[in-house]
C-alpha cells in the first residue's frame, strides 16, 4: 500500500501543527494541504485530491454540512473525517456524514485516530481519483460478532472510542472500574481483540465497514456515521 495522502484543515493553529506532528512521525502518511478556512479546504480538495481530509467541523467560511454538500455534488472522492468538538455537532454531522465519511471527536486518543485512518485505507485505493467502495468486514469484528453485544458493552465501547478512561466511563454510566473491566473482557472476547485501541477504531469505523450498533434506548443519543 502506498502512502495515504492528507488534507489537514481547522481554525485552531495548535491543532493543525499537533496533526502535522502526529502524521508526519508515520511514514505512511503525507500531508499535502494544511488550511485554516473551508474555503481554502475545499480548493485542496478539488485540485489535490487527497484520500483523507481531517475537517474541523467548525470551519470559517465553509463548516462541515456546507464543505460536505460541495464534495458530495462535485463528486470529490475523498474521505473526510471531521472533528467535532462537541457531542452536539457530532450529532449534527452523523446524520448527513455517509459514503465512507466519518466524525470523532476532537478529544479522540492518537492512537485511535491513527488506526482509523488506517483502517479507513484498507477499505479504498490509495490513489486519490479511484476509490474502491468499501465492503463490509467479515470474520471477527463484522456485523454479525458486533450482534452480540449488550446494550451495556455498546455503550462502553462508544466511551472507549471517545477515548475515556475506566474510571470517566464508571463515572458517566454510574458503575465501578471492576464491573468496566469485566465487560471489557467480554467484550475482546466476543470481538476477538485484544486492546483498546483496536477496539476504539472497530467502533468509529467509516461507514459500509463493520459499525458498533447503538443500544435501542440511547440510539439517538449514541448515534454516528
Amino acid at each position: 500500500m502506498g502512502r495515504l495522502s492528507i488534507v489537514i484543515a481547522d481554525r485552531h493553529p495548535v491543532v493543525l501543527l499537533g496533526l502535522r506532528n502526529l502524521l508526519e512521525a508515520h511514514s505512511d502518511f503525507k500531508i499535502v494541504a494544511s488550511c485554516s478556512d473551508g474555503t481554502s479546504c475545499i480548493e485542496a480538495l478539488r485540485n489535490l485530491r487527497p484520500n483523507i481530509a481531517i475537517v474541523d467541523a467548525a470551519l470559517a467560511g465553509l463548516p462541515g454540512l456546507e464543505l460536505l454538500s460541495v464534495a458530495n455534488s462535485e463528486k470529490i472522492h475523498t474521505r473526510l473525517v471531521f472533528f467535532a468538538a462537541s457531542e452536539q455537532e457530532r450529532e449534527l454531522l452523523g446524520s448527513s456524514a455517509i459514503n465512507g465519511h466519518s466524525v470523532l471527536l476532537k478529544e479522540v486518543m492518537p492512537d485511535v485516530l491513527l488506526q482509523a485512518l488506517r483502517q479507513i485505507a484498507e477499505h479504498c485505493e490509495v490513489s486519490p481519483r479511484s476509490p474502491k467502495k468499501a465492503p463490509l468486514l467479515q470474520g471477527p469484528g463484522s456485523e454479525d460478532a458486533l450482534t452480540m453485544l449488550t446494550d451495556r458493552e455498546r455503550q462502553i465501547i462508544r466511551l472507549v472510542s471517545e477515548g475515556l478512561s475506566n474510571k470517566a466511563i464508571g463515572r458517566r454510566l454510574n458503575i465501578s472500574d471492576g464491573t468496566i473491566k469485566v465487560h471489557l473482557h467480554h467484550v475482546f472476547q466476543k470481538l476477538q481483540v485484544s486492546n483498546r485501541t483496536a477496539l476504539a477504531a472497530l467502533a468509529i469505523a467509516p461507514a459500509g465497514t463493520a459499525k458498533v450498533p447503538a443500544s435501542k434506548k440511547g440510539r439517538r443519543r449514541l448515534r454516528r456515521s
